[in-house]
C-alpha cells in the first residue's frame, strides 16, 4: 500500500465520492476503493463464509482509517508553513492529498514528509501501549483477514505502513526526505531529478516482487514511477521556467468569441482554426470574460441547440497575470487552478493573450533542446582548447 503527497497539479477527483470535509480539505473517496471492498467481501464470503468476510472489511475499512490520519498527518504539517491542501483522495493502493505545493526550504519538507508515517507510528504505539496488542508480522505476511487478534493485525499493519513508506522511493514519503537531503548540496531541481530516478530503479524492483505473487506491489510500483517521472519533469519545467516572463510565451494569434456568441458560431471556429480553447471576450471592452474548451463545447452541443449562447459553457474562473510576470508565477497558476489558461493583460488592463499547458509544454522543449545545444557546445570548444 502506497501513500503520496504530491503538489496540487490538476488533480482530478473524477469517479470519486466526496465524503467528508475537515478543516478545509475534503475527503473523497476513488470508486476504485469501493469494487476493492466488494472484492474483498466477495472473495472472504465464498471461501470463509459471510463472518470472514465482514471481519475482513472490517479491517481493512479500519486501516484505510489510517491511512486517512496519515495523510491529515501531512495535511496539518503543511499547513504550518502557509500549505493549504485541497483534498484527500482514497484510492486501492493508498492515499492521495493534493498539496498546493510542497515547501522548498528542505527542513520543512523534512517536517511534512515525516509527519504522515509518524501518525501511524503513533496508532500502533497507542494500540500497542494502551490497549495490549502485540506486533506480529504473520498476519501481514500470510495476507490474512481472518483469524487472530484484529487489535495485533492493526498495530503490525501500521508500523509496516509506516516502515514501508519510509522507503527512498520518491515521491513517496522517505523519497521527499531523500530530496530534501540532497537539497542542502543541490539545486531544488537536482536534488528532485536524482531522488525521482532512485525512486524509479525501486518502483522496478518492487514491480519484479510484485510479479512474485503481490499484484498491489506491481500498482505501486507503476503508480511510484509515473509519478516520479512527473515531478522529475515538474522541476525542470520549473528550472527552465526561471528567468522568463509570461510576455516570452503567451499565444497572441488567437481567435476569440464575442459573449453573445453562440454554439455555432464556436463550433465553426473549431473546425477553421487549430485552437482547443477559445478567449471569449466582452464585445464593448474586449475585456476577458472567461473559456470555451472544445470538451465544453461539445458537451454543450450534445444536450443544447446550436443557437444558445456560447455563456453557459464558459468557464469563468480564468486567472490573469501581467505581460512582465514571472513565468514561475503562471507555472503555479496553471498547476494550482483547474482553468485551461492564463490570460495575460497589458498595463491598462487588456486582454491581450493567453497561455496554456501545452504551449508552456512546447517552450519548455525549446529551452531545453537550445540549452543541451549549448551545452555540446560548451564541450567541444573545450575539446579544441584543450587540444591547442
Amino acid at each position: 500500500m502506497s501513500n503520496e503527497t504530491v503538489p496540487y497539479r490538476r488533480c482530478s477527483v473524477k469517479w470519486s465520492i466526496k465524503i467528508a470535509e475537515v478543516a478545509g480539505t475534503s475527503l473523497w473517496v476513488h470508486l476504485t476503493f469501493v469494487l476493492l471492498l466488494a472484492w474483498i467481501g466477495t472473495v472472504l464470503w465464498l471461501q470463509e463464509g459471510p463472518t470472514a468476510a465482514a471481519e475482513g472489511l472490517v479491517l481493512v475499512v479500519l486501516l484505510f482509517g489510517c491511512v486517512v490520519l496519515h495523510e491529515f498527518g501531512h495535511v496539518f504539517a503543511a499547513r504550518r508553513y502557509g500549505i493549504a491542501t485541497r483534498h484527500i483522495t482514497l484510492l486501492p493502493i493508498g492515499g492521495l492529498a493534493s498539496l498546493d505545493r510542497m515547501p522548498e526550504d528542505p527542513g520543512q519538507e523534512v517536517v511534512v514528509a515525516l509527519a504522515g508515517p509518524a501518525v501511524n507510528f503513533v496508532i500502533a504505539g497507542v494500540l500497542i501501549g494502551v490497549f495490549g496488542a502485540q506486533f506480529d508480522l504473520a498476519p501481514p505476511a500470510s495476507a490474512g483477514f481472518t483469524g487472530g487478534s484484529l487489535l495485533n493485525k492493526l498495530a503490525t499493519l501500521n508500523i509496516v505502513f509506516a516502515v514501508f513508506n519510509l522507503l527512498p522511493a520518491f515521491p513517496m514519503d522517505g523519497g521527499r526526505v531523500l530530496r530534501a537531503a540532497l537539497g542542502f548540496r543541490m539545486s531544488r531541481p537536482a536534488a528532485t531529478r536524482i531522488a525521482a530516478r532512485i525512486g524509479q530503479a525501486l518502483a522496478v524492483l518492487l514491480g519484479f516482487l510484485g510479479l512474485l505473487g503481490n499484484p498491489f506491489l506491481v500498482l505501486i510500483a507503476i503508480f511510484i514511477f509515473v509519478v516520479a517521472e512527473a515531478e522529475s519533469y515538474q522541476a525542470t519545467m520549473t528550472e527552465l521556467a526561471r528567468g522568463h516572463r509570461a510576455a516570452d510565451v503567451m499565444i497572441t494569434s488567437f481567435k476569440s468569441l464575442p459573449v453573445d456568441a453562440n454554439l455555432d458560431d464556436a463550433s465553426w471556429l473549431l473546425l477553421s482554426t487549430t485552437q482547443k480553447e477559445f478567449p471569449v471576450v466582452q464585445p464593448d471592452s474586449g475585456q476577458l470574460f472567461g473559456f470555451l474548451t472544445r470538451t465544453a463545447l461539445l458537451e454543450h452541443l450534445n444536450s443544447s441547440q446550436g443557437t444558445d449562447p456560447v455563456a453557459a459553457g464558459v468557464q469563468r474562473d480564468i486567472p490573469t497575470v501581467q505581460t512582465s510576470s514571472s513565468l514561475d508565477y503562471v507555472v503555479e497558476l496553471l498547476q494550482k487552478q483547474e482553468a485551461p489558461a492564463v490570460g495575460i493583460l497589458d498595463r491598462d488592463q487588456n486582454f491581450i493573450g493567453y497561455v496554456t499547458l501545452e504551449n508552456l509544454s512546447e517552450f519548455f522543449l525549446i529551452e531545453s533542446a537550445a540549452n543541451s545545444r549549448d551545452k555540446q557546445k560548451g564541450v567541444a570548444s573545450s575539446t579544441v582548447a584543450g587540444s591547442g
